[in-house]
């Protein structure tokens, strides 16, 4: 099974390209996270664990087994932290476009100014050169959904949050997948992830932002494809 966990101010359509393509080889997932898309609103003081929680019991739930988890920026994070909860619950780790949270992968001056922002602003480096005509609809159905307070609360997750400290102890095969243009987070944190996680793999995607999956999502979905295959041959099992 494939699981995607999507980033901040988004929801599980986000993935539209990933879920009609390999939907051919895989069983595929989208979640929406609490507080996002069909979820209900986020009780009060809800941490990055409890996002966790929430994504466990979901793999839990569905008894398929272990996942390749997938994760897109602030997703990304959700599905570390799942791993050092539940490692269990996760046969490879995909990380793409992400952080060990804020604090863990940017200067303490940019988190500082992701904070102070205008959590409705606009933000660069989300797309190369804009978002990709097909999907300018969908993108605005996402944005016309998102809710504030879903928004302000992982920011301020992801700004005291750094899991430095879990990604040398990752023991399951991780692939990275990175924009090779992306402004939110530069390659030098797909380097710092690919130093410390112990034989990491990384895939640079060229002509893409920070949303890589929507900016050049057959490429995306090939490294997936490509590393989710090559786990199930090591395995000598069906995927």
């Amino acid at each position: 099974m494939l699981l995607f966990v999507h980033g901040a101010a988004d929801d599980g359509r986000c993935w539209q390209p990933q879920l009609r393509e390999l939907s051919d080889e895989f069983t595929v997932v989208a979640w929406d996270e609490p507080g996002a898309g069909g979820s209900s609103d986020l009780p009060v003081a809800f941490g990055l664990d409890d996002y966790a929680a929430c994504l466990a019991a979901l793999v839990e739930s569905l008894d398929l087994g272990a996942a390749h988890v997938v994760g897109l920026s602030w997703g990304g994070t959700v599905a570390l932290e799942l791993y050092r909860h539940r490692p269990d619950l996760v046969a490879t780790l995909i990380l793409a476009d992400t952080y060990a949270g804020w604090k863990g992968s940017l200067p303490a001056e940019e988190v500082r100014a992701r904070v102070a922002a205008d959590a409705g602003a606009s933000l660069p480096g989300l797309f190369a050169t804009g978002p990709p005509a097909e999907f300018v609809p969908l993108l605005a159905e996402i944005a016309a959904s998102v809710r504030r307070g879903s928004v302000e609360n992982a920011r301020r997750v992801m700004a005291e949050i750094d899991q430095r400290d879990l990604l040398p102890l990752v023991a399951v095969p991780t692939l990275l997948i990175w924009g090779e243009q992306d402004a939110r987070s530069p390659l030098e944190v797909a380097r710092q992830f690919q130093a410390a996680i112990p034989g990491a793999r990384l895939v640079v995607i060229p002509d893409a932002g920070h949303v890589s999956n929507l900016e050049q999502p057959e490429l995306f979905n090939d490294a997936i494809r490509e590393f989710c295959g090559a786990r199930a041959s090591e395995l000598g099992q069906h995927r």
